[in-house]
């Protein structure tokens, strides 16, 4: 949600922000008008009931003709009153409403246009020519099913299409992926949380997820719950409702969770494979800033998620994301798209998102620094989609005869093996 103030004093950059995204800028005028109502209905609900107030401390003193007009009078502004107060609520909820619909304000620098508009910032590694190595890479499910680490076939058996089943060296390198990216971000200051797969509405939006993400989610209407996209939806609400001493931030989480996405509009899309499915496990980090810092923090998570492709030897580049391919709480979105041979493209593999204090303000989470208090800043970072990550070092570390270097950072955590090899059929 956007300062209110700000959109009174500055609307064109507002809608400014609304025609880059891609959105309805007649919503702006919209939310105006009814800030406008909500303000001007508060002031006249003020003024009677002053008014009411005033009238009350005159009863007792009256008696007769006098009293009995005043009691009359009385009585017609109790009306006038619970009509104003009536009016005010109205107002008030439209406001929320509208508020709610409008996404956050688009960063100066994010490059306009839709998904296709991003700008390259950095090229990192070397990417393979399997060629000149003088063979043809396999892609990551011929190599996963060889492996004995991916079986789709029975995961849609069970579940349908999109979901699959991580088997063997699949599971441990999955669980060895988890531990090093855990580590990585403890090693950095983050505090490791297993959160809720289960959020309840407001959290869900809170998190600008039940705008134009709806699509995607899954709600559990029986109980009125929603199954998390990602472990920043719990993440962000951990402080729900709460306000943080200033001296105490940046705080800063590592949730590791399952997610849920519908993929809704990707029909036919990525259909092979584990690059997009319905269930997946993520290491998301998470931060909660003072709002000026909320750049430099931005900056920040970036730098980690290059240390963990770099640790992981994967050809990638980073990009600004363009402002139609944000997300509604976003103001800027950095992406890391790792290089995926068989496909030959860059796809994304994590993201790091600068809020500002838009999930803050829906959340009501905000900070007391000395008498002063407002919203913080919130941002969050993907760390490691499991299945994407896998699939990215299937590809790019895989041998001519179908076996898989394990790149070092990982080899701890996979009882020090240096190869994954093909399975016996």
């Amino acid at each position: 949600m956007i300062d209110l103030r700000l959109l009174r004093e500055d609307p064109d950059r507002v809608r400014a922000s609304q025609r880059a995204r891609g959105e309805d800028v007649a919503l702006v005028d919209a939310l105006l008008s009814a800030d406008e109502r909500r303000r001007s209905s508060g002031v006249r609900f003020d003024e009677l009931r002053s008014e009411q107030r005033a009238l009350g401390k005159l009863i007792p003193k009256a008696s007769g003709d006098e009293k009995a007009e005043l009691l009359k009078k009385t009585g017609q502004l109790a009306a006038h009153v619970k009509a104003a107060d009536a009016e005010q609520h109205e107002a008030d909820e439209e406001t929320k409403r509208l508020a709610l619909q409008l996404g956050n304000l688009v960063h100066p620098d994010v490059p306009v246009g839709g998904e296709e508009d991003f700008v390259v910032l950095e090229t990192h590694g070397t990417i393979r020519d399997f060629a000149a190595e003088g063979f043809e890479p396999k892609d990551h499910l011929e190599l996963g099913e060889a492996l004995g680490a991916i079986d789709v076939e029975r995961g849609a058996k069970v579940s349908g299409s999109r979901f699959y089943y991580l088997t063997g060296v699949g599971a441990l390198l999955e669980l060895a992926l988890v531990n090093a990216a855990i580590a990585q971000a403890t090693e950095a200051g983050f505090i490791p949380m297993l959160t809720p797969a289960l959020v309840r509405p407001r959290a869900m939006e809170g998190t600008g997820f039940l705008g134009q993400a709806a699509e995607n989610v899954y709600h559990l209407e029986k109980d009125d719950f929603y199954l998390v996209g990602t472990s920043e939806v719990p993440l962000a609400a951990y402080h729900m409702d709460e306000i943080l001493d200033a001296d105490k931030l940046p705080l800063r989480y590592a949730g590791f969770s399952p997610c849920f996405r519908r993929e809704a509009g990707t029909y036919g899309k990525d259909t092979r494979g584990i690059f997009r499915v319905h269930q997946f496990d993520k290491v998301e980090m998470f931060s909660y800033v003072l709002p000026e810092d909320a750049e430099n923090e931005h900056q920040r998570l970036l730098d980690w998620e290059k240390q963990w492709l770099t640790a992981l030897e994967l050809p990638f580049q980073v990009i600004d994301v363009a402002s139609g391919d944000l997300g509604s709480s976003a103001s800027r979105k950095f992406d890391c798209e790792a290089w995926i041979p068989t496909q030959g493209k860059y796809r994304e593999l994590t993201s790091a998102s600068n809020c500002d204090s838009f999930q803050a303000r829906r959340l009501s989470v905000r900070l007391r620094d000395g008498k002063k208090v407002q919203p913080l800043a919130t941002l969050n970072g993907t760390l490691c989609a499991v299945p994407r990550t896998i699939v990215a070092i299937l590809e790019n570390h895989q041998l001519p005869d179908g076996s898989v270097r394990v790149p070092e950072v990982l080899r701890p955590y996979l009882g020090g093996r240096e190869f994954l090899t093909p399975v016996a059929k």
